[in-house]
This record gives C-alpha cells, sequence and structure tokens, in this order.
C-alpha cells in the first residue's frame, strides 16, 4: 500500500497543479480557438489529466 502511494502521490500533485493552472488561464483569457469558458472549464475539471493538456495544446487563444 505504500509503495502505491509512493508512486502514485507525485501524480496526483502534477494533476492537481496542471488542473489549477488551467482552470486560472481559462478564467483570465477571453479568447479560445474552439469552444466558450464554460465548455474549457468543464474540461479542465472533469476530465483529470488530459483535460488541462486539451486546453494548452487546442483550447488557448492568442495572448
Amino acid at each position: 500500500m505504500d509503495n502505491q502511494l509512493a508512486l502514485l502521490l507525485p501524480v496526483i500533485i502534477l494533476e492537481f497543479i496542471l488542473a489549477i493552472t488551467a482552470l486560472i488561464h481559462v478564467i483570465k483569457h477571453p479568447n479560445y480557438r474552439f469552444g466558450n469558458k464554460f465548455i474549457w472549464i468543464l474540461v479542465v475539471l472533469f476530465i483529470q489529466i488530459i483535460g488541462p493538456i486539451f486546453y494548452f495544446i487546442f483550447g488557448r487563444g492568442e495572448e
């Protein structure tokens, strides 16, 4: 059990940091390549690690 937790803890921390960073970016920036703010918030929050990565690759608009 302790070995599993030791392996999962860095992944959990990385996912949390990535989701918070993406969520802050979605809230602060009004421009998106695809979709709108509400859709990207749902993607970032509910599609674990892949959601924030999708946002930074496909959703983030020009600064």
